[in-house]
């Protein structure tokens, strides 16, 4: 029987064994931390959001980082494949708006379970709390794995370490180490799905904690003036910038466009916010001019209630740069222009991205040129597969980046 070794106890890896031992492999799995499945059990908020329901051709499409390169791997496993196998494990599952499919129960766990008990089914052996130093090579084909404790004998090795995000999860790069030392590239590791800082500080402070459900955001490149990217739905106002789902999938566009550090430097990145996106600057117009009605010899700091969330409108008054004790009757329509532009483009400049380790994956890994898309084998190294984040691939939020996790495990365990 072949040894295959799996290096890294994630979905990836879990996945590569599963595969391999049903494919009559034996197998044997490392794991640094004292238990599998340490990153699986925050993803979703702890509820774990398993896939998307989308066609897997979208996938593909949502996937800004390398996706043609997973196009293969995407037909080898499905979202449907992962369905059933959790059901197989007798764990069910539902769907949620954004087509983001979750387990019945919302327990991550379950999920993990499910990869638990079918690894126990197959006979698998694992090592826990084992740090793998070295992947021992002899003319260009892997010959055993060097661990912190004894060297093992392996006739292929499965890579899934995964990236560097959530380091407490035990993705802390190692496997970027161990890649390069048997000579494959590493492309530039960086944060991706994760927050941004912006200049505008002080503002975003006033607002920390503030969520907004319903909103246009738009960043924009101002120094070739185009739009990077657009998007509707919700976003939260942090200590040093922004946060929140929309957010979080514009740095996924962020990260890979071109000269950011420079354009990040120099001002050039903007975020706009349109508070109001259901309403054009004319119904907004009249929909202020209602307001205004009702409360017209009120003071203009306390005519904006209806309009806006409580922690917004003293920073809107503050920017707007009327008084705020002026009576609403007294207000002109260039003083309600201003409201209206405040409201349908409120703007900051981004700074930059929070550091790799507060983002939820990362950007980067092992070059995709290296590897072979059909199977997931290192074209250098013979008998040397790579799995999950590892790769230099990586999707928006939403189920797609687990979904790459299945999806190349199981090729690399084929």
């Amino acid at each position: 029987m072949p040894k295959v070794v799996v290096i890294g106890g994630g979905p990836a890896g879990m996945m590569a064994a599963i595969t391999a031992a049903e494919s009559g492999n034996e197998v044997l799995i490392i794991e640094k931390m004292p238990s599998f499945g340490r990153k699986l059990l925050i993803t979703g908020k702890g509820r774990c959001n398993i896939t998307s329901s989308l066609y897997m051709s979208e996938f593909i499409k949502n996937t800004p980082g390398n996706g043609k390169f997973l196009y293969s791997v995407f037909q080898n496993y499905t979202n449907t494949d992962i369905i059933e196998f959790l059901k197989k494990q007798g764990l069910d599952v539902k769907e949620e708006r954004g087509n983001r499919i979750f387990p019945v129960t919302d327990k991550s766990i379950d999920v993990l379970n499910c990869f638990i008990n079918r690894m126990k089914e197959l006979n698998i052996s694992y090592k826990l709390n084992t740090t793998v130093e070295k992947i021992l090579v002899q003319n260009d084909d892997v010959t055993a794995v060097r661990t912190n404790t004894e060297m093992i004998k392996a006739d292929k090795v499965i890579l899934a370490t995964g990236g560097k995000s959530y380091p407490l999860t035990g993705s802390t790069g190692d496997g970027y180490k161990i890649a390069k030392s048997l000579g494959h590239t590493v492309t530039p590791i960086k944060p991706s799905l994760v927050p941004l800082e912006v200049y505008e500080k002080e503002q975003c402070q006033k607002l920390q904690g503030l969520s907004l459900r319903n909103v246009g955001i738009k960043i924009v490149d101002t120094n070739k003036k185009k739009t990077i990217y657009e998007d509707f739905g919700e976003m939260i106002f942090t200590h040093f910038g922004i946060s929140g789902p929309t957010i979080l999938s514009g740095s996924a566009h962020l990260v890979r466009y071109k000269d950011i550090e420079y354009l990040l430097k120099n001002k050039y990145i903007t975020l706009t916010l349109d508070l109001k996106p259901a309403l054009s600057e004319e119904q907004l117009d009249d929909r202020i001019l209602r307001d205004f009605k009702e409360v017209k010899n009120k003071q203009f700091k306390h005519s904006l209630d209806k309009l806006l969330p409580q922690k917004m409108i003293p920073l809107i008054i503050e920017l707007s740069g009327i008084d705020e004790e002026k009576r609403v009757n007294e207000i002109t329509k260039e003083e309600r222009k201003t409201i209206i532009k405040l409201l349908k483009n409120f703007t900051v400049t981004i700074k930059d991205f929070r550091p790799v380790e507060e983002a939820i994956i990362t950007s980067g890994g092992i070059d995709i040129k290296e590897i072979n898309p059909k199977t997931m084998e290192s074209k250098l190294i013979k008998g040397l597969y790579f799995a999950g984040e590892i790769i230099d691939v990586d999707a928006y939020t939403g189920g797609f980046n687990l979904q790459i996790a299945y999806s190349t495990g199981y090729t690399a365990g084929m």
